[in-house]
């Protein structure tokens, strides 16, 4: 099952670094998350997902090998945690993969990249 990606790992540099594959982000495919919200991660510079009625969340799918998942799960941290959705891609509705964190840490505030939110927890 493909990742859906929607927040840091977006960003192909930090796709590749993170996940040890430089070739990674050139597999890329564009994906939606409909009926969620993109959010802060409570007390973090991080986002994760949120149940929202009428929301979209653009991002992305990808199908790391697994020495690039492992390093990913490292990346993520023991707070996040893999959780199967659906997502709109070119080839239609699909299941993917997306980490997010228990609702209870998600704040309510929209995440975009670039702004400070907080820092990465110890």
């Amino acid at each position: 099952m493909p990742l859906f990606l929607y927040g840091t790992l977006l960003d192909r540099r930090v796709l590749a670094r993170r996940s040890g594959d430089p070739r990674l982000a050139l597999r890329l495919r564009p994906a939606a998350l409909h009926g969620h919200a993109r959010v802060v991660f409570r007390g973090t510079a991080y986002p994760t997902l949120a149940r929202h009625a009428g929301g979209v969340v653009e991002g992305a799918l990808v199908r790391p090998g697994p020495s690039a998942m492992a390093a990913l799960r490292r990346y993520e941290g023991a707070c996040y945690r893999l959780i199967p959705l659906r997502v709109r891609s070119g080839r239609g509705l699909r299941w993917a993969r997306a980490w997010m964190v228990p609702r209870r840490m998600a704040a309510p505030d929209e995440w975009r990249p670039g702004l400070t939110h907080g820092s990465r927890p110890g």
